[in-house]
């Protein structure tokens, strides 16, 4: 029997990336999974894999703050130590974030070996600053080696869900009817800017023979708009389905997004959240751009009449009969399948078991 330790945290884009692998490995290896109390991985892990949570923070803050971010930094790392020796763990396996840091630098004082999966095309800071001190940093996007110097790197694409890989049928609570399908990914949390955006041009989309999804956060206002065309929802789980048969995306620019859009080969309108950090939002647009896969709209006073601007070239392609190398979505659908690694999660759970030996 293995023994894998899996620390991932907070987010969809660190936690179902990590969950992919995890499922992709033998099952007679004994995986425990190391968290952030009252995150994510508190609602989607247990059931699956042990979970055991420590409480860290970002060394993002100043003054005092930041003294007492690296005391909780010190005593999640005791903690890490503890669980190591506690369930004799042979590897460690992390998809960055907060909780990585205590992860990797345990891991070390540990003896033990550690593999690091860094998704966005702009590493993030514990990537950049640990990433020399994991036996191998596994890279969702290869442009992100530029940034990490002293590094074991190797690209493996970014895995995703399991259900993104298989063929679904739309969910028949879609609109149907003729018309090209626009999803709308609002974030399971609420994406204010992007969702504001797109609610200003919702009636312009209905008029236009569009039908539209939007997928919008559990706490926000639901919209007025009443139209056959249109359905508004919180967080959905058929979004495979959902994205395997939209002819247009409009989404944050979040590597598990990309990556999932990419596998489901669905042109993108990207529109980066402002805050990210290191704007890495930006950096995995832009490189999602390069394959031609997608168009990036900045978020601002200019944002709107620039996105509808860009939605019409998208329908005038869409409703246009000319079978050609012109046309604008078969390119960007093109793009989306040079983007999408499908195999990632065997890429990287290939790249755990050598360890095994």
């Amino acid at each position: 029997m293995f023994r894998l330790l899996i620390a991932a945290s907070g987010t969809g884009g660190h936690i179902f990336p990590a969950l992919s692998v995890a499922e992709s490995l033998p099952q007679s290896w004994e995986i425990s999974w190391l968290g952030v109390p009252n995150r994510l991985e508190s609602q989607i892990v247990p059931g699956k894999f042990h979970l055991t949570t420590i409480s860290v923070n970002g060394l993002q803050s100043q003054g005092i703050r930041k003294f007492f971010d690296g005391c909780k930094l010190l005593f999640s790392t005791i903690s890490v130590i503890r669980l190591i020796r506690k369930k004799k763990i042979q590897i460690v396996f992390t998809t960055g974030g907060y909780i990585a840091a205590p992860a990797i630098i345990g891991s070390k004082l540990c003896g033990i070996k550690v593999v690091l999966h860094e998704s966005n095309a702009f590493p993030g800071k514990v990537t950049r600053f640990l990433g020399r001190f994991c036996n191998q940093v596994a890279l969702g996007v290869p442009i992100a080696a530029e940034k990490l110097k002293g590094c074991q790197l190797i690209f493996t694409g970014t895995p995703v869900r399991r259900t993104f890989l298989e063929a679904k049928s739309l969910p028949d609570w879609v609109p149907n009817g003729f018309g090209p399908l626009i999803v709308v990914i609002g974030g399971s949390q609420g994406a204010i800017g992007l969702n504001c955006m797109v609610r200003e041009i919702i009636p312009w989309l209905l008029e236009h023979g569009c039908r539209v999804v939007h997928i919008i956060g559990k706490n926000e206002t639901s919209s007025t708009v009443d139209n056959s065309k249109f359905v508004e929802r919180v967080f959905v789980e058929d979004m495979p389905g959902l994205l395997q048969h939209a002819d247009l995306a409009i989404s944050r620019a979040g590597a598990g997004s990309l990556s999932e859009l990419a596998v489901c080969n669905t042109p993108a309108i990207l529109i980066p959240y402002p805050a990210a950090a290191d704007e890495h939002q930006d950096f995995n647009a832009a490189y999602a751009a390069q394959f031609g896969a997608a168009l990036i709209i900045h978020q601002g006073s200019s944002g709107v009449p620039t996105l509808r601007r860009s939605i019409k070239r998208f329908l005038d392609s869409y409703f246009s009969t000319l079978e050609n190398s012109d046309n604008l979505l078969k390119k960007m659908q093109e793009g989306m399948q040079k983007l999408g690694v499908r195999d990632a999660h065997l890429r990287v759970a290939n790249l755990l078991k050598r360890y095994t030996y």
